[in-house]
């Protein structure tokens, strides 16, 4: 069996009240996410942004070598890109590694592209130049398949023309929050028909999938489609070969 560990942000994003928990149990649970991470040697632990000192302490009295990964503007999106800069600044000054920005997907399909561009160009500078990797969430779930190619099209050529080929490595598309209210019982998440989109439209920009990788073999599947990154609430089951106890 692959050992896919590598590949996985270990993620844990659900506020107390939406865990159905107080704030001190949900700490814990943010915690033992923390420790899950390190012990297993994960990638990447991904949380909320008040608990990214934390992250950073833990790992580093651990003399771990696990990244400590946020999201930006989470789960909607709809910020004005000063107050996501900022909030990203935060997550730095915090000790983040890696900064997962949702964009403003109902900009997009609104034909807001400029300001689009302008927050994608902002966020990602801002974490290249703190040698931070970036991802941008375009919430696969609430788009066509034609808005799925375009906007990971236009986050492709707004870093390539702006920022440069040099870039591409660090900034990300990523498919999904795994918050998303579809209707029907849709997938809110990844799916091997929209990845699939992605990778060919964000090209040379790697990859992330996430939301609804339920089992070792959704997340290989991806993996040999050419994903580089996986995100999960599941990463130890997924990793020993399982399936995912809960929901992203």
């Amino acid at each position: 069996m692959k050992d896919i560990r590598q590949y996985l942000d270990s993620t844990y994003l659900k506020t107390a009240e939406q865990a159905g928990l107080t704030e001190e149990q949900n700490r814990q649970k943010v915690i033992d996410t923390i420790r899950e991470a390190i012990d297993e040697g994960f990638y990447l632990v991904m949380i909320r942004p008040e608990y990214v000192a934390l992250a950073r302490k833990m790992i580093d009295q651990a003399g771990a070598h696990v990244k400590v990964g946020t999201v930006i503007d989470f789960p909607e999106g709809s910020r004005p890109w000063k107050l996501k800069i900022a909030e990203a600044q935060k997550a730095i000054n915090d000790g983040a590694d890696e900064l997962d920005f949702v964009v403003n997907y109902r900009a997009y399909q609104q034909g807001q592209t400029d300001s689009v561009k302008k927050e994608v160009f902002e966020g990602s500078l801002l974490g290249l130049r703190n040698g931070k990797t970036v991802k941008w969430i375009i919430e696969a779930a609430a788009l066509t398949d034609e808005q799925i190619a375009g906007l990971n099209s236009l986050i492709r050529d707004t870093v390539l023309q702006t920022i440069g080929p040099g870039a591409a490595d660090k900034v990300f598309v990523k498919s999904s929050t795994g918050f998303y209210k579809t209707e029907d019982g849709r997938p809110n998440g990844a799916t091997p028909h929209n990845i699939g989109i992605m990778l060919e439209n964000a090209a040379p920009l790697p990859v992330k999938a996430a939301g609804g990788i339920r089992s070792y073999e959704d997340a290989v599947r991806y993996i040999e489609m050419g994903v580089k990154r996986l995100g999960t609430s599941s990463a130890k089951q997924i990793a020993e070969g399982g399936k995912a106890a809960g929901g992203y």
